[in-house]
């Protein structure tokens, strides 16, 4: 679409372009359909394991809304596992606030995750997946607190909160 195509449709026209596009950047086409897992389900059995939200992040690749998750609250001792199939994924000890709406942590648990190249919306980034069902978690970057100097970015429909044994 021209700017003057864009600019001839009208203030209506132009907040629906707008929105269809930031739409479309919230959910991306996920990578890891084709890459073979441990855990496999149908596309139907996830749909009827999962709650609606988590099935769209999980499996479709979305981004839930920033501050949305009642996991930006939970502090207590405890893992983070991948409400898709149960995995350990996080240490709670490793959880931090960044203060970007989302749940964060440094570090995943070894070998819990899988890190893909992500370029869905016109720019290079590490997507985050399950290493056990290659569900969509989020994504990692490099400008969180030491010792790793990493911020995993999760999704917190994409994580269930196991509190630790007293």
């Amino acid at each position: 679409m021209t700017r003057r195509e864009l600019f001839g449709m009208g203030a209506v026209g132009a907040v629906a372009v707008a929105i269809g596009g930031r739409i479309a950047m919230t959910r991306k086409a996920p990578e890891t359909a084709t890459a073979t897992f441990p855990i496999q389900h149908t596309d139907a059995e996830w749909r009827a394991m999962l709650k609606p939200a988590s099935y769209d992040v999980l499996r479709k690749g979305a981004t839930e809304a920033p501050f949305s998750s009642p996991l930006l609250a939970e502090h207590r001792a405890g893992g983070f596992a991948c409400a898709g199939c149960a995995t350990p994924l996080f240490d709670s000890a490793t959880k931090f606030d960044s203060h970007t709406g989302w749940p964060s942590f440094w570090q995943s648990l070894p070998d819990a995750t899988v890190r893909k190249e992500d370029r869905s919306i016109g720019m290079s980034r590490t997507e985050i997946v399950c290493a056990q069902c290659g569900g969509h978690l989020g994504h990692v970057f490099t400008d969180g607190p030491k010792p790793t100097g990493l911020r995993y970015c999760m999704n917190g429909v994409a994580l269930a909160f196991r509190p630790a044994a007293a």
